[in-house]
């Protein structure tokens, strides 16, 4: 048998998962929470071979109960199952250290066969995951945004914890200027807020 825990924030999804799971006699659902801070808790009480893992929840999203889980609960494995398939979605899980990343979307058989496949050890991707996966390593293999020396000053002191007033007061340029390079930044780097446009220059080897 195979262990799962369903996590989920929709109570009627949640169920609906559960009641799809308890068709395979081969899988049995052994909890089930509505929160990452929950998904936490259970996985370290029960100790699942799976967690069924939503992203976007309250208090403790799903990508931070992932990283949690697998530097906590060694042994147990998470396979993401969402609506989200943005790049910063994926990219957040697979970080995290979940083992593989399914839509709702996905065939009922396919999400089975996805529990199964991760319980062995595998890691199971959805085939418009991987494309995103693959799309975003080639660009960044050969793709490193030019941004200009300010920018990266600005940048540089962002990673450090400055606020908006406080890299203004440092570089003796307005606060409008510092939200003016940091949307040029944004723009260049193709995200959308201050935490992944650090990382992803890290990643580069901007910073």
């Amino acid at each position: 048998m195979i262990r799962v825990i369903v996590v989920d924030d929709h109570p009627i999804v949640r169920s609906g998962i559960i009641g799809l799971l308890s068709l395979d006699d081969e899988l049995d659902v052994v909890g089930e929470a509505s929160d990452g801070a929950e998904a936490v808790a259970l996985a370290s009480a029960l100790r699942p071979d799976v967690v069924l893992m939503d992203l976007r929840m309250p208090k403790v999203s799903g990508a931070e109960a992932t990283a949690r889980i697998t530097a906590e609960v060694p042994g147990v494995r998470v396979l993401v199952l969402t609506t989200h398939e943005g790049d910063d979605d994926i990219l957040g899980a697979i970080e995290a250290g979940a083992s593989g990343y399914l839509l709702k979307a996905t065939p009922q058989e396919e999400i089975v066969a996805g529990i199964r496949s991760v319980a062995e050890g595998h890691t199971v991707l959805a085939p418009s995951i991987a494309a995103t996966l693959v799309t975003r390593i080639r660009r960044q293999d050969t793709v490193r945004p030019a941004l200009s020396p300010r920018e990266l000053e600005v940048l540089r002191l962002v990673s450090r914890g400055r606020s908006n007033p406080e890299i203004a007061r440092e570089l003796f340029i307005g606060e409008a200027t510092v939200k003016t390079h940091l949307l040029h930044v944004f723009e260049k780097l193709e995200v959308s807020d201050r935490t992944r446009a650090v990382t992803l220059a890290l990643e580069l080897g901007l910073l």
